[in-house]
């Protein structure tokens, strides 16, 4: 990608995103499986010469990562395009002309909504909703960085709260403790990312900041009683959800009642 298109991507809320740079599409698909990437921002004119094969090859290893084209708008992408248009990637923005500050912030925002996290999130969101925002937020934050690792003690700083305060919270709500919760996302989070075909087990780990897949097989089978295979095979995120739900969330609320 050019790097006027970079520097605007950069420009996006910055304190709470980082952007990686792919150089090549083999770096792209190393990247994604290997980093905690939240959305794709490709451009078909990476590398010598139009290749719309290598995004449609994204889009069918990983159909849980937003995809966004942003390129320039020229006849040598136009064929790109229309083909990217039939295997159904049909957002495109285009330099200096649609991509003021304003604009890519709301087609980035727009993007980001479907991201993995936020599908967490929202299946969560009910559950979650009386928490205060800033700790809501931390928890989705939590689950896109996960070398801070999962500390109470860290969900409170990104959330400035101190720590007994932060657990309060959750005490009072009558909702499981807080490294519990976010065991609990993160795990969606890893279920949700085996679903695509594009991500082995070993990928997810290392997604998700554990040291040995063991570690993420044995969580996984503490809270859904599978492991990670079985999962894949046999359980929608909707109903890793619902037993996620009825085992954590539903107990802990009527104890609170």
């Amino acid at each position: 990608m050019a790097g006027p298109r970079q520097a605007r991507l950069r420009a996006f809320d910055p304190t709470r995103y980082a952007w990686v740079v792919a150089d090549t599409w083999a770096q792209a698909l190393n990247l994604i499986r290997s980093r905690p990437v939240e959305m794709a921002v490709v451009d078909p004119l990476l590398g010598s010469e139009p290749r719309p094969h290598a995004i449609e090859r994204l889009r069918l290893l990983f159909p849980s990562l937003p995809l966004l084209v942003y390129t320039e708008l020229s006849p040598v992408t136009a064929a790109a395009l229309l083909k990217l248009g039939r295997a159904g990637i049909q957002r495109a923005v285009f330099q200096r002309f649609e991509d003021g500050p304003k604009a890519l912030r709301a087609v980035l925002q727009a993007e980001l909504e479907h991201s993995v996290s936020r599908q967490v999130v929202t299946a969560l969101q009910e559950r979650l909703r009386k928490l205060p925002e800033p700790i809501r937020e931390a928890l989705e934050m939590m689950l896109y960085d996960p070398g801070a690792g999962l500390t109470v003690s860290e969900l409170a700083g990104r959330a400035l709260l101190s720590r007994r305060t932060c657990e309060r919270f959750f005490t009072k709500l009558g909702l499981p403790s807080p490294k519990r919760v976010m065991l609990l996302m993160r795990l969606l989070y890893a279920h949700r990312l085996l679903l695509d075909p594009g991500y082995t087990v070993e990928d997810v780990a290392i997604k998700l900041g554990y040291g040995k897949v063991r570690t993420l097989q044995r969580h996984l089978r503490a809270v859904f009683s599978l492991s990670a295979g079985e999962l894949r095979a046999s359980v929608s995120f909707e109903e890793a959800v619902a037993l996620v739900s009825g085992r954590f969330f539903e107990g802990q609320r009527v104890a609170a009642s």
